[in-house]
């Protein structure tokens, strides 16, 4: 009899255990001979050489299908133990699975076209109205990347610019004033990782959430950035952030030109930079329009009915501006 011990340090527990630990419960009666133990990460099993080294074989296999899928249900587990190739769900257009085996992909041909410009430059700048995916498309090739071992991290960021709001009136310190504006990033990563391993991922900074000005000074290596809400950064603050990119890294800059809430007297950084690098080698755009939008149909007619206002009133706009 020995003692073997098994990591499963590449999943999240819960997904692999199953609710109320329903997985290892099936996992104990496929392997009746064997005692076995699970806390965390960590397998304990005790019993013959054979049968623990045949127990640790099937526990790694059934681990990778976990951390591809971001679930595990009895059939797999039945048919991985039993030496059956598990049925290989959909992969055509699926950028990853997230949370609960949900499949993301480019669900319009220019969220499709993001992900193949991705892959074929290592600058690439997503134009567009709000909802269009932008964000969250870069963010799940942002978490491809890393669980496909391409890099070793992911790096988000945003400008923390006023948009009606004052900073100084949000209460707490000035991670819970910064926080806020950083939530929409948060969000996609909840839907793309399990809860746990997202934690274990923002303690040990493997993921790294922070606001356009912590990026100073720095050189990012081996990862994804990807800067949200681009149109809001001065021409001093995104060539600034351009010039972070290191090595075998990847950066994917979003934003919408029409939603630019930088004072009348501040010039886009955004707007500049398509100037100046349209014609540089290595450098992609994709334009996302109106039929990309994929929330509700409603915030297509919303888009359409102030841009059409817009055209109409241009003087009001002004006016407007000038307020601010």
């Amino acid at each position: 009899m020995i003692e073997r011990i098994v990591i499963i340090d590449n999943v999240d527990p819960v997904s692999f255990y199953g609710v109320n630990n329903c997985n290892m419960q099936l996992i104990r009666n496929l392997f009746p001979k064997l005692r076995m133990a699970a806390r965390g990460s960590v397998i304990k099993v005790i019993g013959d050489d054979s049968e623990t080294a045949e127990f640790e074989k099937k526990i790694k296999e059934l681990e990778s299908y976990c951390v591809k899928y971001n679930k595990l249900s009895e059939d797999v587990i039945l048919d991985i133990v039993k030496g059956v190739a598990p049925k290989e769900l959909k992969m055509d257009d699926v950028i990853i699975y997230g949370v609960n085996g949900k499949p993301i992909s480019g669900r319009t041909p220019n969220q499709q076209l993001l992900v193949e410009t991705f892959f074929r430059n290592d600058l690439t700048f997503a134009l567009g109205p709000a909802g269009t995916g932008k964000t969250y498309v870069a963010i799940a090739l942002a978490v491809r990347a890393l669980k496909n071992r391409e890099v070793r991290k992911i790096i988000l960021s945003r400008p923390a610019v006023e948009a009606g709001e004052k900073l100084g009136f949000l209460p707490g310190d000035m991670k819970d004033k910064i926080d806020p504006y950083l939530q929409p990033l948060y969000d996609a990563l909840e839907d793309m990782i399990p809860a746990v391993k997202l934690k274990e991922y923002m303690e040990t900074n493997v993921i790294q959430i922070a606001p356009l000005a912590f990026m100073r000074g720095r050189t990012l290596n081996d990862a994804v950035i990807v800067l949200d809400e681009a149109q809001n950064t001065t021409t001093h603050q995104l060539k600034m952030f351009l010039t972070r990119l290191g090595m075998n890294a990847k950066m994917i800059i979003t934003g919408d030109v029409t939603q630019i809430d930088l004072p009348r007297s501040a010039a886009s950084g955004l707007v500049q930079a398509l100037k100046v690098l349209r014609d540089v080698p290595g450098i992609g755009r994709v334009e996302f329009g109106k039929k990309d939008i994929v929330r509700h149909q409603l915030v297509q007619r919303i888009v359409a009915a102030y841009e059409q206002w817009d055209k109409v009133n241009p003087k009001e706009i002004s006016e407007e501006n000038k307020e601010q």
